[in-house]
């Protein structure tokens, strides 16, 4: 019983809950906002292990999906055109699920963390002490991905690299 949407009251908006693309279980005299998803949880021993969802299949209600979490026409045509022609055509009803496979090996182990069963686990703060990441970006890497800073004060070495 998830719920479609959650109120963001700073942004004074409505979020997806799962994703915009979960369909919405259709219910007699309950409008969009306050449906439910066809989302789901697979739960061992009080953990999550896997989640998915049925996906939207039909155009208009895709559309009033995106409309639901304030995005305009214009963003829904340049981001999502290509979706709503695909669902116009005519797609069939389908799903989705993902297994969480380092948390089920952490039970199945008998551990208390995933950190004791993931190969490469991260620190607290991000990083991989095997490859050293985050680690400095060059700006002809940042150039070729378009990426620019505006901030009056410069990050990195000086030497035309940032730190991430």
């Amino acid at each position: 019983d998830f719920p479609m949407f959650e109120w963001l009251p700073d942004q004074q908006r409505y979020q997806a809950l799962h994703h915009p693309f979960t369909a919405p279980i259709e219910e007699e005299g309950v409008g969009l906002h306050d449906s439910r998803a066809h989302a789901y949880d697979l739960v061992y021993n009080g953990y999550e292990v896997g989640g998915g969802s049925l996906r939207n299949h039909q155009k208009d209600v895709q559309l009033e999906i995106f409309k639901a979490i304030g995005l305009c026409d214009e963003e829904i045509g340049n981001d999502f055109g290509y979706l709503l022609d695909a669902l116009e055509s005519g797609a069939p009803p389908h799903g989705g699920m993902a297994f969480g496979l380092d948390r089920l090996v952490m039970l199945l182990a008998g551990q208390e963390s995933i950190r004791d069963v993931i190969a490469f686990p991260k620190t607290t703060q991000g990083g991989c002490s095997l490859t050293g990441s985050p680690s400095v970006v060059g700006d002809d890497q940042l150039g070729e991905l378009r990426i620019s800073f505006n901030d009056d004060e410069e990050e990195g070495d000086g030497q035309g690299e940032r730190g991430i």
